[in-house]
């Protein structure tokens, strides 16, 4: 089956809802580099609520896009890394998160003007 975004009941659009929302790219962006445990990555994104990490982090979890692995220690502490199919995100997140950065100044400019 093809999938077209502009068909109401398309997975596509499901995946969109998923992976364009802001923290999730965030999050994806954040854990490029590598496993991250949750007080490093939230320490990493400024702005960004425990609430809301902890939701973006079970969504994207949901989404098979990361992982959450608990590690061997005391006291037991977990850590956050990308799935394979999160690593196939990575590369568009980032082209996406660099443009963003790059036009942040233009964008701003602009609004309300």
């Amino acid at each position: 089956m093809r999938s077209d975004v502009f068909l109401a009941d398309c997975p596509a659009r499901t995946t969109l809802n998923l992976v364009a929302d802001t923290w999730a790219v965030v999050v994806v962006f954040g854990l490029g580099r590598g496993p991250l445990r949750y007080t490093e990555l939230r320490g990493r994104i400024g702005g960004i609520s425990n609430k809301m990490l902890t939701q973006t982090l079970r969504k994207l979890e949901r989404g098979n896009l990361v992982e959450r692995r608990t590690l061997p220690t005391a006291p037991a502490g977990v850590e956050y890394r990308l799935t394979p199919l999160g690593q196939s995100l990575l590369g568009p997140v980032s082209v996406l998160a660099r443009w963003a950065e790059e036009h942040a100044d233009e964008i701003a400019d602009s609004d309300g003007g």
